[in-house]
């Protein structure tokens, strides 16, 4: 089995001035055995509460159809109540027809993202209403924040996909969706993401990718091109229109992630182990629902679970509970046998020292429990509120070194360095040697951020603090940027497209 970065044409130059490495985080392979936090008669445990859970106790389902689907399938339902009751039975056919692996379909095969197995993804945080850097503070965020936050993205390929960075305050909701969408389309080629806010929104949005991807529909439905992340309303609860979102994603075939968000001593019971079977629970109930829509349909085993702050009932993340949930979770997923996603993610206000400890913890909880795709895993703050600019290249360099460690280590003759070691002897050095010549160049990992220089020369350029040089690096970036080439016609139709069904009105959000 390949258990490195796997080669591919598309690979980040080396920056001027540089030794001339070349990398390629495209294609992510993780290595490593995942960590448990449970036996497997614990797991079993934990998957036979949250089935007892949905039959005895069930799901509140807000949406009719939703609720007519599962009563179709086989599920008991109260009217009164709109309380759903699952049947093992019905939950383990559902799983039964989700498949083991997802290949998501960017505009070019060198986009195409690999779902399953120990295939790894990385995407940035989502869903922010705000945006920060260190030049104009806190801020809502707006269309114009968006496109750099798309930009950015593709301008890195250890983001593989994107993900819906930020909401643009300054565009009303009921056309939010086309600004989105088009800015994702055209400044980028990664699979996009699409927010579920009713059947409208999701159909304008569907029809706005066939078209910048010159698909019919029989293309579109046949194989996933985007993706959604729909929440259940924990605990135990489907809103309207996250329950749409099930059904139209399932009903196009493509992927869904099914995601509780579950915070211990606030919305899930205080315990891990109760935590994760409510999260567990709710699910599998979005997941029953997608495959009795489409049996077969790309559907992902979504997690993300933490606690709260018990003094201030605020949200806790990267805390030693956050990471044991992320472990508990993996192992339920392999329980499951399909894809999942997990999360990075930091309460701290500020592209500070608590914000990169916390990401980094909640960030190797998710990697080394296993997870196929890490969502909010460059530039989140204040618990999933902002999104920084300064903070999505820190967390780059956390990300890019993951994916060196998952390069498989070289262990044959002249990597053992036997010759080596023989000719410097007893207290040399190896800086000269013919064998370091050889390699330096390209042995070790060139950072994106940090600066290696002694105090001397670190004073000498200005002793730039990790956030500035981040600083500096985005607008670099940004400066530089090319949008991937669209057809001009494809183009026109998009906007022509959008322009039509802004005179008809949009599309509102279903309540």
């Amino acid at each position: 089995m390949d258990t490195g970065v796997q080669d591919h044409r598309r690979r980040r130059k080396p920056r001027p001035g540089s030794s001339g490495r070349v990398t390629d985080y495209t294609k992510l392979v993780n290595p490593f055995e995942p960590i448990r936090v449970f036996t497997d008669d614990q797991v079993e445990a934990i998957h036979r509460n949250a089935l007892r859970i949905l039959q005895e106790i069930g799901m509140r389902v807000l949406h009719q159809d939703g609720r007519a689907r599962l009563k179709a399938a086989g599920a008991s339902v109260d009217e009164g109540s709109q309380i759903v009751r699952f049947d093992t039975g019905l939950v383990e056919h559902a799983l039964a027809t989700a498949p083991r692996t997802i290949e998501l379909i960017g505009r070019s095969a060198a986009r195409n993202v690999s779902l399953g197995g120990r295939n790894v993804a990385f995407l940035s945080v989502a869903g922010a209403p705000h945006a920060t850097d260190i030049d104009r503070g806190k801020r809502p965020g707006t269309l114009a924040d968006l496109e750099d936050f798309i930009r950015l993205t593709q301008s890195f390929d250890i983001l593989h996909m994107l993900a819906a960075v930020m909401e643009p305050q300054d565009v009303p909701v009921h056309l939010r969706h086309y600004a989105t969408m088009r800015a994702a389309l055209t400044l980028s080629d990664k699979v996009p993401w699409v927010f579920c806010r009713g059947a409208g929104q999701v159909q304008d949005s569907f029809a706005m990718v066939r078209i910048a991807r010159g698909l019919s529909e029989d293309e579109f439905v046949r194989s996933p091109h985007c993706y959604t992340v729909i929440n259940t309303n924990s605990p135990l609860q489907l809103d309207v229109p996250m329950t749409q979102g099930i059904i139209d994603f399932a009903e196009a075939g493509q992927m869904l992630i099914a995601t509780p968000f579950c915070l211990a001593g606030a919305m899930a019971p205080i315990t891990i182990a109760g935590a994760l079977s409510l999260q567990h629970a709710e699910a599998l109930a979005a997941i029953t629902l997608y495959q009795v829509v489409r049996p077969g349909a790309p559907v992902m085993y979504g997690s993300f679970a933490s606690n709260v702050d018990m003094r201030s009932g605020s949200p806790a993340f990267g805390t030693p509970e956050h990471v044991k949930t992320s472990f508990g979770a993996g192992q339920l997923a392999r329980r499951l046998g399909i894809p999942w996603r997990s999360s990075a993610g930091t309460a701290s206000n500020m592209p500070d020292v608590q914000a990169d400890y916390e990401t980094q913890m909640s960030a190797w909880g998710a990697v080394m429990s296993g997870c196929n795709i890490l969502l909010h895993g460059a530039g989140w703050l204040e618990g999933g509120l902002t999104a920084s600019f300064e903070k999505l290249i820190t967390d780059l360099e956390l990300l890019q070194s993951f994916a060196e460690m998952f390069r498989q280590v070289g262990c044959d003759e002249q990597d053992l360095a036997f010759d080596a070691i023989r000719d410097v002897g007893p207290g040399g050095h190896f800086f000269a040697t013919s064998h370091t010549m050889e390699r330096y160049q390209t042995a070790f990992y060139e950072p994106l951020v940090s600066d290696w220089s002694n105090f001397g020369r670190w004073t000498e350029t200005g002793a730039k603090s990790a956030t500035e040089r981040a600083n500096r690096i985005w607008k670099q970036k940004l400066g530089d940027f090319e949008a991937p080439a669209l057809d001009i016609a494809l183009r026109d139709q998009l906007d022509d497209f959008i322009a039509r069904r802004s005179r008809e009105g949009g599309a509102p959000i279903d309540a």
